[in-house]
């Protein structure tokens, strides 16, 4: 798995094992590729802790809640092409993110519908 976190133009973070895509002979080249393949993207939010222990302000350390939900949660589609002109920077994940990140790929969430 190639696990990154991509920062989007619009600002938003994604998570997902991504594959560049390049046009066949081109992969020697150092062009740009034609597209990234996002396998199980999500959405990266963070935001301030709400609670933080008496330990926590007197040293001074204060953490971050991080949630995790699907980029495009109403779609079935687990694999989705991504314009490389949409992409601002791409970068390696740091190892707790990445492991939250595998931790939520392999847990099977059921869909309901109201049919």
């Amino acid at each position: 798995m190639a696990i990154k976190l991509t920062i989007l133009k619009t600002g938003e973070t994604l998570i997902s094992d991504m594959q560049e895509l390049v046009a066949k002979g081109q992969e020697e080249s150092q062009g740009m590729p034609n597209a990234y393949l996002l396998e199980n993207p999500h959405k990266v939010l963070t935001r301030d802790k709400n609670f933080v222990t008496e330990e926590e302000k007197q040293q001074k350390k204060y953490g971050i809640d991080v949630f995790m939900t699907p980029w495009i949660i109403l779609s079935k589609d687990k694999k989705i092409l991504l314009p490389p002109d949409c992409v601002m920077t791409i970068v390696e994940p740091i190892e707790s993110i990445k492991q939250m990140f595998i931790d939520k790929s392999e847990s099977k969430v059921e869909e309901v519908t109201n049919d």
